[in-house]
């Protein structure tokens, strides 16, 4: 317990010129002292402050009673006081929650950002796999780091699993302290739009943000594709003179990143003229050459896309350990490691082999289908999907995409949560061409589907399962049901095996 007294909340929020009325009534500030900082009214007791946090579906307002009725007498909301208000309650009145209870939790935490290189990854594609591949890095470096990822948070070598890409700001400190706690001094974080608009890393120093690219996704939640971009700028937007902006040029949203931005700026591409620069050399199943800033190096991953993430990743290493040797860095790129769930490989006993990938936007789809149209593969069947209760208008997109770059295409369930599997399939159709989707193989069930691609390849083939990567759940209803491509095509494997 981090016990603080009340004081060094409100001063924290008046730096922040957050506070705009502070009524004590007849608490005594400097000896009240904080036991906890709370946004759900549930786990409120005496002691702790109750932030009535303004949320996309929820306005904790609603629940000020609530946690007033369960002995809270702290009240941090963006309401004036009301006149009924007990004088035994402290009432503070900010002007954004969202931000006040990011700078309440990291007092209560002891200013955990304040001891951590922090490196903010955002994009559509490629945040995963850039934000792990820094981690392992610094990692193989020597170096204690820590990571917050889609798939997982890691706090040195110790793996924890991830609920969202970036937590609230709750969260987000208080695993922040428990790597300091165990000597990590980088972080390396996925930063979501989302979290970006909902300000979960406000007040958060980032020695370093990068962009990698930029494509439709997330409409459901933003509305407009100027509102995406403008919700991925503020990353750029907050950064202080003695950061660093690492874009993408080849991305022409890369420079919309930048505008205005203070930070010291660089860029990596593949195509465009940059600081950091790369070649997609050769590649192969297992595998990519690549020349990077003019020095040749193998790498354990696949696709024009990974060339760019690991551009990326030299990027942030020559920008953040400027006194490493050049040659040090590059083997420690060729030791990186593909990131769990994108561009997973598993060969089948009969000759075929199979990509679990969670590629789940048009871009991403068609970049993973690009990589494996030059691998030689004698058909290519690609099995996926469109999540439910998410941004429609994709859906056409990602089956005509699908249908061109493949062979054998078969139309499934992602997580369809509360709609109709077979209508988000019927809105993939929309894509082919009326005359050719009887050619395309439908099935709501994700597994049978998965099934009948593998027991149609043959030895040469390649079967693409994406979509989901490594998630091992599928939403339905609002419920998560157990499913995992990867052990379903296992299971597959060891029947090819006895049969």
């Amino acid at each position: 317990m981090n016990l603080k007294p009340l004081n060094n909340y409100i001063v924290a929020l008046t730096e922040e010129h957050l506070l705009s009325q502070a009524y004590t009534g007849d608490v005594s500030i400097a000896q009240c002292q904080v036991t906890s900082i709370e946004q759900d009214s549930r786990r409120v007791s005496e002691g702790c402050i109750f932030v009535a946090l303004r949320g996309v579906h929820v306005d904790g307002a609603d629940y000020i009673p609530k946690a007033l009725a369960a002995g809270c007498r702290i009240i941090v909301t963006e309401l004036p006081r009301p006149e009924s208000a007990s004088d035994e309650v402290v009432w503070l009145t900010v002007t954004d929650t969202a931000k006040a209870i990011a700078v309440l939790a990291s007092v209560y935490y002891d200013r955990p950002e304040r001891q951590l290189t922090i490196v903010g990854v955002t994009g559509t594609n490629g945040k995963t796999t850039t934000a792990t591949l820094c981690y392992q890095l610094w990692s193989w470096l020597g170096m204690r780091a820590a990571l917050f990822s889609t798939v997982c948070i890691r706090i040195g070598d110790k793996e924890y699993p991830a609920t969202h890409t970036t937590p609230d700001a709750l969260e987000l400190h208080r695993v922040m302290r428990d790597m300091v706690d165990a000597g990590c001094r980088y972080l390396f974080m996925e930063v979501s739009s989302h979290a970006l608009v909902q300000q979960r890393v406000y007040g958060l120093p980032f020695a370093l943000a990068l962009f990698t690219n930029l494509t439709r996704d997330h409409l459901d939640y933003h509305g407009t594709m100027q509102a995406y971009i403008a919700a991925k700028k503020l990353l750029f937007d907050h950064l202080t003179p003695d950061a660093y902006a690492l874009v993408n040029a080849d991305d022409r949203n890369g420079s919309v990143m930048v505008q205005n931005c203070a930070a010291h700026l660089h860029t990596y591409a593949m195509r465009s003229h940059a600081d950091y620069m790369a070649q997609l050399l050769g590649q192969y199943v297992d595998g990519s050459t690549l020349l990077l800033d003019n020095e040749e190096v193998e790498i354990k991953l696949v696709g024009s896309y990974n060339a760019y993430n690991v551009t990326a990743v030299y990027g942030v290493a020559r920008l953040l350990l400027p006194d490493l040797d050049k040659s040090l860095i590059l083997r420690g790129i060729s030791s990186l490691e593909h990131v769990n769930g994108r561009f997973d490989l598993l060969a089948s006993p009969r000759g075929y082999h199979v990509v679990v990938d969670y590629a789940h936007t048009p871009d991403a789809l068609e970049n993973l289908l690009k990589t494996v149209s030059e691998l030689n593969a004698s058909q290519v069947y690609v099995v996926v999907g469109a999540g439910g209760d998410r941004d429609m208008g994709k859906r056409p997109e990602m089956g005509r995409i699908a249908y061109n770059m493949c062979d054998h295409l078969y139309l499934t369930s992602d997580n369809p949560r509360s709609e109709d599997p077979q209508t988000i399939i019927d809105q993939m159709l929309e894509g082919i061409p009326q005359a050719e989707r009887d050619e395309v193989y439908t099935n709501v069930s994700r597994r049978q589907a998965i099934t009948d691609a593998c027991a149609a390849a043959q030895r040469g083939d390649l079967v693409v399962i994406a979509g989901k990567g490594h998630e091992t759940y599928q939403e339905i209803e609002g419920v998560r049901h157990h499913f995992d491509d990867k052990e379903v095509v296992r299971e597959i494997f060891a029947e090819e095996e006895h049969a």
